[in-house]
């Protein structure tokens, strides 16, 4: 496989909060707050850019901010193909850390709810090796049938699609069997446990590696601290334990080990190669604040 990636998802400003103790209903509690650019697509495309692959991506962000992020993706290695909205604002996530590393988020999408199918024209797929699509795409009408006519487009030429689901909250609200309505055949789905179990109803990452298999070419389970699996309805192919690190952040920690699997499967590498290059990305993004890699 060559060529480049298109990435496609939300671009997001992340506000991290990491409070010193549990919050205090009514009161005060210090703690650090810092403002970082994310997004999970965002977060893709940038970590991929890190790894020396050439990646475009295309989302739709707040009209008065569309140069600042054009300026600040090309920065860093990624060609922006960005969407100006002229009455939506570009999207923002609160990220509350807890003292282990866990996240909770409060999302306002933004202008991410009004991407459309003309902010992603077929001439994105020349010279794109596979597409990959951040679930959040997924949760709402419009966004959902730009990337479904994209992946349709991508699949008569021969292109590879690859989708992650992003979060558990959603997948509930819209409901798994749509989900995978919505996205089955695709080449790739990059889960973690957490979010395979809300997809298959299953507990245990051998058996919803099998049941996810019977939708998706490559199934790939993120297990955090536990490291990674690679397989399909066969059940697993490759498993490789997680490096011992010391984690300060987990946001953005999944789009590493998707931005590490891919940027080493497109080069040639074989899928134990590729699945350890993805945990030790993950391993890194959980060692610093914030979604993408550190400067």
């Amino acid at each position: 496989m060559s060529g480049r990636v298109l990435v496609v998802g939300d671009v997001m400003t992340d506000v991290i909060v990491v409070p010193e103790g549990p919050i205090v209903k009514g009161s005060d509690r210090r703690a650090t707050v810092r403002s970082r650019p994310g997004g999970s697509g965002a977060n893709q495309a940038v970590w991929l850019g890190a790894m020396g692959a050439p990646v475009v991506f295309a989302a739709r962000v707040g009209a008065s901010d569309k140069a600042m992020y054009e300026n600040y993706f090309r920065g860093l290695g990624v060609v922006p193909v960005l969407a100006g909205d002229a009455v939506q604002p570009s999207g923002v996530l609160v990220t509350i850390v807890d003292p282990d590393g866990e996240r909770s988020f409060l999302t306002d999408r933004g202008a991410n709810l009004n991407l459309s199918s003309e902010d992603l024209p077929a001439s994105l797929l020349d010279d794109i090796g596979m597409v990959m699509v951040s679930g959040y795409s997924f949760f709402a009408p419009g966004p959902r049938l730009a990337v479904q006519g994209l992946f349709a487009a991508a699949r008569a030429r021969g292109i590879a699609v690859a989708v992650d689901p992003a979060s558990v909250g959603f997948l509930v609200e819209v409901g798994a069997t749509n989900f995978l309505d919505w996205t089955s055949g695709a080449d790739f789905i990059f889960a973690n446990e957490s979010e395979a179990e809300a997809l298959t109803g299953l507990a245990g990452h051998e058996a919803q590696m099998r049941a996810l298999g019977e939708r998706f070419g490559t199934v790939l389970i993120k297990r955090g601290g536990l490291g990674a699996a690679l397989g399909g309805r066969d059940g697993i192919r490759a498993e490789l334990p997680a490096p011992q690190v010391s984690v300060v952040d987990s946001t953005g920690a999944g789009d590493a080990f998707s931005a590490g699997f891919i940027a080493a499967h497109l080069n040639g590498a074989d899928e134990a190669t590729a699945l350890a290059r993805g945990i030790a990305a993950g391993a890194k993004a959980v060692q610093s604040i914030g979604g993408q890699p550190a400067a």
